[in-house]
């Protein structure tokens, strides 16, 4: 029961979820805040302290943050180009983790982030949410032979996204640390649609809509599936409608192919932007356009785990499409990572980091086949996409010194 102190670290955005979850659960701690824009850090303080809480200390540079032997455990909602590194960096500093969604910006690192809790016997979390809610109660039912033995599931990332036209070079803003925002990336000249949300949109930060949205979509799917990594994966897509800085796709298609057991399964992924239908139920009715969820087929009927609508699953089972099972419960994966680091427990974390990284190699593999322009074919045991240099070429970027990430696994 001992007070529990933790540190946010990125809180403009999804960072403020962090900061909500964390000041409802008793004997813990919000120490303090990180954030290289001044502004949002002051704004961020400020509100911790209208919770009635004390106001937490303020840091720009995360190695300042880690200094802090007080702080047991950090929560990290940077952009992805930083998570892999920041999270080595806070296990090597003796704090426990939780590292948003996708905990590596690349093939690399998604293979040294998935053994920093052996490696550093600390407890990390991945914050792809729909593990700690009723997404669980759903692939238990699916694999209790709910629709039957399930040969494929649909992961769907339709979102109303406008576009983010073009900006030109402009001077960094007051209070902005832009070498620390930059990290490993390569440098460029400061615009606003490289900085806060539009990261997401740039290969040297983000990893589209895919890697933004559709990894909590591609996770349950892959969960329910029961597979690990894929021997096949075929991406096709485009930046269409906008005429905009945005690098990368806002439709795309990718299906992977899994020997499961002998045993072939599939999982195809749609990422659609702007205007679109409705699928399974999801949406319909609701007061969001958007379309998020995973679809489970079956010979026996379907199930649909939605996102959208605070975490919900229905069933339609048989030929005449009656209504099976359902459920509705959004979960709490920040109260999970409390009660783990507790209990010390790896096993008590609905979403491990081993898994986490599972997933998003799948993210970047089907970006990586839609770069290259072809069918990819991956080899699990050797890391490596048979006989294509220049997709192997993708799996691992340049790092800008002092921001290189360490080789844990070879």
């Amino acid at each position: 029961n001992d007070t529990i102190r933790v540190a946010c670290v990125g809180v403009r955005s999804q960072g403020q979820s962090h900061i909500r979850a964390y000041a409802k659960m008793p004997n813990v701690q919000i120490a303090a805040l990180c954030d290289v824009d001044e502004s949002v850090l002051s704004a961020r303080q400020t509100d911790v302290e209208k919770m009635g809480k004390p106001r937490p200390a303020g840091y720009t540079d995360f190695r300042k943050l880690l200094e802090d032997k007080s702080i047991d455990a950090v929560s990290i909602a940077t952009p992805n180009h930083h998570h892999t590194l920041q999270t080595i960096w806070a296990c090597q500093a003796g704090k426990d983790v939780y590292v948003e969604k996708p905990c590596s910006h690349d093939m690399f690192e998604a293979r040294q982030i998935s053994v920093v809790m052996e490696k550093y016997g600390r407890i990390v979390q991945h914050g792809t949410n729909s593990r700690s809610g009723i997404a669980g109660e759903a692939v238990q039912k699916i694999r209790g032979g709910l629709v039957g033995d399930v040969y494929m599931a649909r992961g769907l990332c339709f979102k109303w996204r406008d576009t983010i036209g073009r900006a030109p070079v402009a001077p960094v803003p007051a209070g902005v640390h832009y070498d620390l925002w930059l990290g490993p990336a390569p440098e460029h000249p400061f615009t606003r649609n490289r900085f806060h949300y539009n990261f997401h949109w740039f290969w040297d930060y983000g990893n589209g809509d895919f890697g933004n949205q559709g990894i909590h979509q591609l996770d349950v799917a892959r969960w329910g599936l029961g597979v690990t990594y894929p021997t096949k994966v075929s991406a096709i897509g485009a930046h269409v409608m906008f005429d905009d800085d945005q690098e990368t796709p806002n439709v795309l298609t990718a299906t992977y192919e899994f020997d499961n057991a002998g045993k072939k399964k599939l999982l195809v992924f749609e990422v659609r932007h702007w205007i679109t239908n409705h699928e399974a139920g999801m949406g319909e009715n609701g007061t969001s356009p958007n379309t998020v969820g995973t679809i489970f087929y079956g010979p026996n009927g379907y199930v649909a785990v939605w996102d959208e609508d605070h975490g919900r699953y229905t069933s339609s089972l048989g030929k005449e499409q009656q209504p099976g099972p359902s459920g509705q419960d959004l979960g709490n994966n920040w109260a999970n990572f409390i009660s783990a680091v507790r209990s010390r427990k790896r096993s008590d974390l609905n979403a491990p980091i081993e898994e986490g990284a599972i997933s998003t190699v799948l993210l970047h593999l089907a970006n990586i086949s839609y770069r290259v322009g072809r069918t990819i074919y991956f080899d699990a045991a050797t890391f490596t996409c048979r006989g294509d240099e220049e997709a192997n070429a993708l799996f691992r970027r340049h790092y800008r010194p002092p921001f290189e990430v360490p080789e844990l696994v070879p």
